[in-house]
């Protein structure tokens, strides 16, 4: 199965990034990294792993928890898309998974 990434994911992984780099850009770079492997190496063969978002209660949006993070997806028939990254303590905002434009 495909794995796409949305605007909006880079855009949060950038913020996430630029947030962390304050105190050190290469630990910033690296745990980046690690977030988009960790999804890479999840999605493509179990595109159901992780659990169904409970602010949304639709079992094609998922998510997998990375550390203190939320990756949120939306499983389709041919592909997995992120559609954002963020940190676990908050909830998801709608607007966040609106936006249908790959990268």
């Amino acid at each position: 199965m495909k794995l796409l990434w949305t605007r909006e994911a880079f855009r949060r992984l950038t913020e996430i990034e630029d947030f962390i780099a304050n105190n050190d850009a290469g630990r910033a770079a690296r745990f980046v990294d690690e977030i988009v492997a960790h999804a890479e190496s999840l999605l493509p063969g179990e595109p159901r792993i992780g659990r169904t978002v409970p602010e949304i209660s639709n079992p094609d949006i998922r998510e997998l928890i990375f550390k203190r993070y939320r990756i949120v997806c939306r499983v389709n028939k041919n592909n997995v898309e992120i559609l954002t990254v963020f940190e676990g303590h908050r909830l998801l905002r709608i607007d966040e998974i609106g936006a249908e434009d790959r990268s």
